[in-house]
């Protein structure tokens, strides 16, 4: 191959469509004879793509490829191809660069549409452009830029730009020797391609969809983003001056707009600028005078739709213009159930287009060339006519092969996430509206929108049931489609479904949708926030909006608050004014009544600022609150104290208290104990926090007191050792009410879980659960513990999981469970290293204790005869076991068939990790945000 040649050849072999290529193809075989070279085999010609082609050429005749391209193209009538090879010829010396330049010069004049000089756009682009060339100055500083901004808002047109000025020698000069565009919608449906292949199409668009970046942003090590965004006003003024070519004209419609309220239009995005000067034009030109755009993005669609439609086809029938908007629609929507964005002219034909049609589709601006084949104008085009073809779709009984049902697509978009069509899903909310019928009536005929309504409504409704068991998943999703509806009362109907939602926080523009659509709610009970850590400055930003506007904004969603059963805040990180906002607006007042609060659970994991405290004394003294989890979030000396100067007021009445990872000291431990006799908490998690055994024996002083009703403490992982076994033994012989214990992942050893057995066998310890999982036990201590067992009725849960007893220990347990006065129910042995000569005693135990229902064997293996064994007792009558939890993914098949035959047949649950659900809901432990936490 001539090395850069290439790239200059194969560009212009892809500008060609089909029926062009094939008559090139033709033509090159009869044109050996003119330029005396080798004939290339005729079958090698036909069966070659565009890419395989040029390399026949550079292997077959490789001095004269550019004369033998530049004939064939002038006899196809291109001489406009024939005009770029000869300027993209070079001798073997050319660079890479060189290419480049003249490629991306036709892309910039020829397929991007920026509607302005170039000058006045590259003053819009002029912060983006100074941090792409600034994020690339140090080449020691390994970095990623990642190019962000909301869909149809100029990502791709600011890249050409760059690619374009690399060529020239205006950015990054002496930096990169290459650099490479890479069209990521444009290899949509290539199924396989060499790196040499991909570096072969220099392609013309770079998209990352928006699950795609949520995806591949974590494993970044170094972003650094550049956020592209909309017009301002003087750059507005400027687009429209160009487009109309016409100041007078640009001025009039700037007032009209500004005058009508409809500015932030055209504001977000350089396209829906385009669409709503496009269909102003239009109705100028028709005499129509001004009206409106569109106030969401569905009418400002609808209305450029209609208005350019008109322009072909106003005198026609509506049925003949019905039925071919609906072979432009069935192809937008076949191409998007299989996901593809660019498409040959066969399957342009295949959905009935004509070549008549397909003419008038690219001068109407609804499809443009894309290489050899043909995109949407815009992807989000593609997605409003894909959400058009379910009101024109055939009736019932006539199903597409490919096209799957409406249901089906909202199931998508609002349970599997699907958010690469998450426009589509809020095209067809905003189209199902009486509004949008009447549009589209006059020229395409009736289109059924309240029954489309009424289809979304009832599968809505069924993610909605408790019983279902798909569920929504992307509330935010259905916020922002809801607004594209713009029927206040479809809205209140759709939002009273659900009694849980989950709504993540970006920016502005998604509290406002989540805020307008929660204050209608009078059924909704949980409320899962996430407001992400950039969200809350105490900046202002002017593209914020009006100062009042800003702040207001900002507090809007509390008024959802009242209502409230559940409000889980999560990493949420609020900054001072925000807190007192929220302060403020949650505070009892005479329209919202300290009673008229039905909260009852609270969490702020991960929370980062709790301000002076006021937001404890608002929440904590709630009449209805019962839970607080405050997990992952760093408290201070001075804010426990704060926080259990409320705990001990007779208003608060929290009975749980969840204070995992808080990085709790020993000295705020004793704080929250000597809160204890005062306040009426009786599950109390301290995980994960740097007790030590100095926090514990304080604890233990107040467990003793008679005024303490604490019945569940959670100190697992808490740096405790057998001397905090010591203080425990005291409490525990005291304490009337404790009930369960955690000390897991503390390194009691045998010494500790022994002093804790003496005490367990006093009669007056009234302890019914002990979780000991990862406390460094060996056999030494299991017949301590098999006394206890023994001797002892009211102990009914003990976990020894992540221990390392091995066959002994197990041995002298199972003893135990086998004696009558034994009444433990639930018993957790998983990650244990014993072995499977064990598995006659565990057999012997299942059928002999009658009242064990629940046995962890997780992380442990065992053979086929050792697991043969424990089917056997798992399938005897008299074993009572409800639950195992083990791993069948680790056994053998023929393992598997033996466990699922004993599930089937004794209707027991075999389950990898059982436990792990229910102990980090006791414990408090969160994850860090996901929205399917």
């Amino acid at each position: 191959m001539e090395g850069p040649s290439g790239f200059g050849v194969n560009h212009c072999l892809q500008k060609l469509s089909d029926v062009e290529f094939l008559k090139f193809k033709e033509l090159l075989s009869k044109e050996t004879e003119e330029f005396k070279i080798k004939p290339i085999p005729w079958n090698k010609i036909e069966m070659a793509s565009r890419t395989k082609l040029m390399t026949l050429l550079f292997t077959h005749c490789p001095g004269q490829v550019w004369d033998i391209v530049s004939s064939l193209f002038l006899q196809i009538n291109r001489a406009d191809l024939s005009i770029m090879a000869q300027e993209l010829r070079r001798d073997k010396q050319s660079s890479y660069k060189e290419i480049m330049k003249t490629i991306f010069q036709y892309i910039w004049n020829v397929e991007t549409f920026i509607c302005m000089k170039d000058e006045i756009y590259q003053a819009t682009i002029e912060m983006q452009y100074k941090a792409l060339q600034e994020v690339f100055d140090c080449p020691l500083e390994p970095v990623t830029a990642v190019v962000l901004g909301s869909e149809a808002q100029g990502k791709t047109t600011f890249l050409r730009k760059a690619m374009l000025d690399w060529t020239s020698g205006k950015l990054w000069q002496n930096r990169f020797q290459y650099v490479f565009f890479i069209s990521l919608i444009s290899l949509n449906n290539v199924t396989e391609l060499s790196l040499a292949e991909l570096m072969l199409n220099p392609l013309c668009f770079l998209n990352w969809e928006t699950q795609v970046y949520q995806k591949i942003y974590p494993l970044l090590r170094y972003p650094r983003d550049i956020i592209v965004t909309g017009f301002n006003d003087p750059f507005i003024k400027c687009y429209f001056t160009y487009f109309f070519k016409n100041t007078q004209k640009a001025v009039q419609v700037f007032n009209y707009l500004q005058s009508t309220n409809q500015l932030s239009v055209v504001r977000r995005s350089p396209f829906l600028c385009w669409m709503a000067c496009s269909t102003l034009k239009w109705r100028l030109k028709r005499g129509e005078g001004m009206k409106s755009v569109g106030e969401t993005d569905s009418s400002i669609y609808t209305n450029f739709m209609v208005s350019t439609f008109r322009s072909v086809y106003d005198n026609c029938p509506p049925n003949q213009n019905r039925a071919r908007l609906k072979t432009l629609c069935t192809l937008a929507a076949e191409a998007m159930w299989k996901q593809v964005f660019v498409f040959t002219s066969e399957d342009l034909r295949r959905n009935g287009i004509s070549e008549s049609e397909k003419a008038v589709w690219l001068g109407m601006n609804f499809l443009q060339h894309r290489g050899d084949g043909f995109m949407f104008y815009h992807p989000l085009l593609q997605s409003y006519f894909a959400a058009l073809f379910y009101f024109l779709r055939q009736e019932r009984g006539t199903a597409h092969p490919i096209i799957r049902s409406l249901p089906q697509l909202l199931k998508e978009v609002y349970v599997h996430g699907q958010t690469q069509w998450l426009m589509t899903g809020a095209f067809v909310f905003g189209i199902a509206t009486e509004k949008a019928a009447a549009m589209l009536k006059p020229l395409f005929g009736f289109i059924p929108s309240k029954e489309v309504e009424q289809e979304i409504f009832k599968c809505l409704r069924s993610l909605s049931q408790a019983e279902c068991s798909e569920k929504l998943m992307n509330s935010q999703s259905l916020f922002e489609s809801l607004h594209e509806n713009e029927e206040e009362r479809f809205e209140t109907q759709v939002i009273d479904l659900f009694e849980e939602m989950t709504v993540d926080i970006s920016n502005i523009d998604t509290l406002l949708s989540a805020a307008k659509i929660l204050a209608k709610t009078q059924k909704l009970k949980k409320l899962h926030v996430h407001i992400q850590h950039n969200f809350f400055s105490e900046i202002y930003n002017p593209e914020d909006g009006d100062l009042e506007d800003f702040e207001f904004n900002k507090s809007i969603l509390c008024e959802c608050v009242y209502n409230l059963q559940v409000l889980d805040l999560d990493c949420c990180n609020f900054n001072e004014t925000t807190l007192k906002i929220l302060c403020a607006s949650m505070s009892p007042s005479s329209t919202y009544p300290l009673t008229a609060f039905k909260l009852q659970s609270l969490s702020c994991p991960f929370m980062t600022n709790f301000g002076d405290g006021a937001l404890f004394h608002i929440f904590l003294q709630l009449p209805n609150l019962k839970s607080v989890n405050l997990y992952g979030s760093n408290l201070s000396n001075d804010m426990v104290e704060n926080l259990c100067s409320v705990l001990k007021c007779t208003t608060c009445g929290v009975e749980e208290l969840l204070l995992g990872k808080c990085d709790i000291s020993s000295k705020a431990c004793g704080m929250i104990a000597t809160c204890l006799i005062y306040c009426k908490v009786k599950h109390l998690s301290l995980v994960e926090n740097p007790l030590k055994n100095k926090g514990v024996m304080l604890l233990c002083e107040i467990l003793k007191h008679r005024s303490c009703v604490l019945e569940t403490l959670m100190l697992s992982r808490c740096c405790l050792n057998f001397i905090a076994c010591g203080h425990l033994y005291e409490a525990l012989l005291c304490n009337k009410y404790l009930s369960l214990l955690d000390l897991s992942s503390n390194v009691l050893k045998d010494t500790g879980v022994n002093i804790l057995c003496e005490a367990l066998k006093d009669p007056k310890c009234t302890l019914q659960e002990l979780w000991l999982s990862g406390c460094f036990l060996t056999s030494d201590c299991c017949g301590g513990i098999s006394a206890v067992l023994t001797s002892k009725k009211n102990l009914k849960t003990l976990k020894l999981g992540k221990n390392n007893i091995e066959d002994a220990g197990i041995k002298q347990l199972c003893e135990a469970l086998r004696n009558p006065d034994c009444k433990l129910q639930c018993l957790g042995l998983d990650m244990n290293d014993f072995k499977t000569d064990c598995c006659e005693d565990l057999a012997s135990a299942l059928t002999t204790c009658k009242t064990l229902t629940s046995l962890n064997l997780d992380w442990i293996t065992f053979d086929h005869d050792g697991l043969q064994l424990l089917c056997e007792a798992l399938s005897h009558k008299s074993c009572n076991l409800k639950v195992l939890g083990l791993d069948k993914s680790a056994l053998t098949e023929e393992s598997k068939m033996l466990l699922q035959a004993v599930e089937m047949k004794e209707k027991l649950d075999i389950l990898h990790c059982p436990w792990v659900k229910e102990e980090r809901k006791r414990r408090g432990v969160r994850l860090v945000w996901n929205s399917t936490n």
